[in-house]
């Protein structure tokens, strides 16, 4: 599976913008995970776990036809990822006078974000469907990834709906470094780093799909 988020682009660049704010906490992903799962988590995980261990033996499942021809798990993230990106690329309206504000920048993120929480579970739904049809293993693996799904959705949204307020504070850092009123180098460059963020933000909610495709390429090797 990929990297946990920690070790993410997004939060390194993050990382790079308030260095202050990216100390380490010292706990392993496992540690830091087990704060985001309370205790009806924890007994949803359990109930999970045993779930899990009784496809050991089931036969898999083919998946349901979704076409004459259905795409593959690689070329259906390929195609959400880069209309995602496509649409991180447009660019942005902004009015042609006055002082630059965060406002339209802010408008814009929460949109895409929208977007991404739009086009992204049904992708990360499909290759489940397709990796369960594939080998009992797979199965497991679907079955778990739902399971954290389920679990970690909200507090994933939640904390991705801040990095907005993250980026209000690197636009006022970068305005205030402005050599005067009339530079707007500094808005060229926080255009940059915002639609960077955005590129960053989108991996990380692709990586449990990315992760999905890769296990699944995996299997087909291994059975060839």
């Amino acid at each position: 599976m990929s990297a946990p988020v920690a070790a993410s682009p997004l939060v390194r660049l993050l990382g790079e913008w308030f260095p202050t704010d990216a100390r380490a906490s010292g706990m392993d992903f496992a540690e830091r995970l087990s704060l985001w799962l309370g205790a009806v988590d924890a007994i949803g995980l359990q109930a999970t776990h045993q779930a899990v261990r009784a496809m050991r033996s089931a036969a898999p499942r083919p998946p349901t036809a979704r076409g004459a021809t259905p795409l593959s798990p690689a070329e259906d993230l390929q195609r959400v990822r880069g209309m995602l990106a496509h649409a991180i690329s447009q660019p942005l309206a902004r009015p042609p006078e006055g002082r630059p504000e965060f406002k339209p920048y802010a408008d814009r993120h929460i949109d895409l974000q929208r977007q991404m929480d739009l086009a992204i579970p049904p992708l990360r739904a499909h290759v489940r469907e397709v990796a369960s049809g594939q080998s009992a293993r797979l199965r497991q693996l679907s079955a778990l990834d739902a399971a954290m799904e389920q679990m970690l959705a909200v507090r994933g949204q939640a904390l991705l709906a801040k990095l907005p307020v993250r980026l209000k504070r690197r636009f006022e850092q970068l305005r205030a470094s402005a050599a005067d009123d009339a530079d707007e180098d500094w808005l060229q460059a926080f255009d940059r780093e915002w639609r960077q963020a955005l590129l960053a933000e989108l991996e990380v909610r692709l990586a449990p799909v990315a992760g999905l495709v890769e296990a699944v390429a995996d299997e087909g090797n291994e059975t060839r």
